[in-house]
C-alpha cells in the first residue's frame, strides 16, 4: 500500500503561530482513498472530510468539502470566518444535493461526506463538523475529544441510555444522523473555546481514533512537532491491519 506524502507548515500571521502537518492513506479494504483533508495555515483553517462508505462517490463529495473550505481565509474576526465556512459547506451540500438528484445522474446514488474543520485565530479556535470526523484537544497531558459525533451510535447512547456495546449491537449503529449532502439543509455544530500555550489539536477521520486508543494518540500528540506527531500516529495505526481509510491532521496554536 502506497504512502501518501505528509504535508508540514508554519506560518506565523497577525500575532499567531501555526506549525501543521496532515497525511491521508487508503485502508486495505477500499478500491479508492474516500478520506480528504485540507492544511492550510496560511488560512488558518484545517479541515478532514470522509467520504460516506456506504455510498458511490465518497472521494468525490469529500474532495469538494475540503476544496471549498480552502477559501475560507484568515481575513476578518473569527465570528465572520466562521460564518464563511458555514456558507462554504451549505454551498457544497447543494451542489451534492443538485448532482445526484439530477436526472440519470449517477444511477440515483448519494454523494455524501462528513467534515470536521478547525479555525484559529490569536487566542481563540472554533471546530465546525457535521458527521463523525473528530476534533480532540490535547491539553496538560490531557486528551479531549470536542465534536459530538453524529451518529445513531451516539443518539442510541444518549437518548436510550445504553453502553456502547448496547448500542454497537444495533445492526444501523455506524449509520450517519448529519452529513454534507444528505439533507436540503445541511446542519452544523460549532464548538469555541479560548486556546492555551501549549494546545494541540487533531483532527481525523474515524478510521484512525477506531484503530488507535486515547493513549496512543495522546502519547503522539506528546510529540514536539505536528509532522513527528502525523508520523507517530500513522506508525502505530500500521502496525495492525486497517480496513478503513486514514487522515490526520494535528494542529498547533
Amino acid at each position: 500500500m502506497a504512502h501518501l506524502p505528509i504535508t508540514g507548515a508554519t506560518v506565523s500571521q497577525a500575532g499567531a503561530h501555526w506549525r501543521s502537518a496532515g497525511r491521508t492513506q487508503r485502508g486495505q479494504a477500499r478500491l479508492r482513498n474516500e478520506d480528504a483533508f485540507l492544511d492550510n495555515p496560511h488560512g488558518g483553517c484545517w479541515a478532514v472530510a470522509d467520504g460516506m462508505g456506504g455510498y458511490r462517490y465518497g472521494d468525490v463529495a469529500s474532495r469538494w468539502v475540503v476544496s471549498d473550505l480552502a477559501s475560507v481565509t484568515a481575513h476578518g474576526n473569527l465570528d465572520q470566518r466562521i460564518n464563511a465556512a458555514r456558507e462554504s459547506l451549505q454551498g457544497v451540500n447543494q451542489r451534492l444535493r443538485q448532482a445526484w438528484t439530477a436526472p440519470g445522474a449517477n444511477d440515483g446514488a448519494t454523494m455524501g461526506s462528513t467534515v470536521v474543520a478547525l479555525l484559529l485565530e490569536s487566542g481563540r479556535a472554533a471546530c465546525v463538523w457535521a458527521g463523525d470526523s473528530r476534533c480532540y484537544l490535547w491539553r496538560g497531558q490531557n486528551l479531549y475529544q470536542l465534536s459530538r459525533d453524529h451518529s445513531l451510535l451516539r443518539r442510541l447512547m444518549d437518548e436510550r441510555h445504553l453502553s456502547v456495546a448496547q448500542a454497537q449491537a444495533h445492526p444501523d449503529a455506524r449509520a450517519l444522523t448529519r452529513a454534507v449532502g444528505a439533507r436540503s439543509r445541511l446542519e452544523l455544530e460549532v464548538l469555541e473555546l479560548s486556546t492555551r500555550p501549549g494546545d494541540v489539536f487533531l483532527l481525523c477521520s474515524d478510521g484512525l481514533y477506531q484503530t488507535l486508543s486515547h493513549v496512543e494518540l495522546g502519547r503522539a500528540l506528546s510529540r514536539r512537532t505536528p509532522l513527528q506527531a502525523v508520523e507517530q500516529l500513522f506508525a502505530a495505526a500500521l502496525r495492525r491491519p486497517v480496513r478503513d481509510d486514514l487522515t490526520a491532521v494535528v494542529v498547533q496554536p
